[in-house]
């Protein structure tokens, strides 16, 4: 497992444990979830509720593979142990990209611009610099958007415990947990 991956993961388990007590839990998901889908005005009610559920089946892929005392928190060493096992997460992993990228394609057009992905990555918790260093990582076009499958592509790699390298560590600047 690379570094690299550790410091990805450690950023969002961070940026996930909303009330900062050092656990996860199912109602930092629930208000993850909102605040996304807060800063999608313009998407679909279909768009939104599928962006709601992967968010919901995120938080369940969890529970059922780690809390095994069922008390409903998951440690930062339990986090990880899911999240960067492929096996155990990637179809979890491939709708949260795919919602996630949907979101920020509300025309449709298989484009996302600048301002909506900023929204969107600003509602998740990240630091604005890291958000534009991202998309211009992405290589944005003329109009500054950039692709929905570049977009999934590039969260799924975000995941990759083999992934070095990548646009994605532009979003992290010394996460700790």
């Amino acid at each position: 497992m690379q570094k690299d991956a550790l410091d990805r993961v450690a950023l969002i388990f961070t940026l996930f444990d909303h009330n900062g007590n050092g656990h996860l839990e199912a109602e930092d998901f629930e208000i993850m979830a909102a605040d996304v889908v807060k800063a999608a005005p313009d998407s679909d009610e279909t768009a939104k509720d599928a962006m709601r559920t992967a968010f919901q089946r995120y938080w369940e892929t969890l529970v059922d593979e780690l809390d095994s005392d069922r008390d409903g928190e998951i440690t930062f060493d339990e986090y990880t142990a899911v999240v960067l096992s492929p096996e155990r997460f990637d179809a979890t992993i491939s709708d949260f990209a795919e919602s996630l990228a949907a979101l920020g394609d509300p025309d449709g057009d298989g484009l996302i611009e600048r301002p909506v992905f900023v929204a969107l990555m600003t509602a998740i918790g990240f630091e604005r610099a890291n958000i534009d260093a991202l998309f211009d990582a992405f290589g944005p076009s003329a109009s500054d958007q950039i692709t929905v499958s570049t977009w999934v592509k590039g969260i799924k790699d975000y995941y990759s415990p083999t992934k070095t390298g990548i646009a994605g560590d532009h979003l992290v600047s010394g996460a700790t947990v």
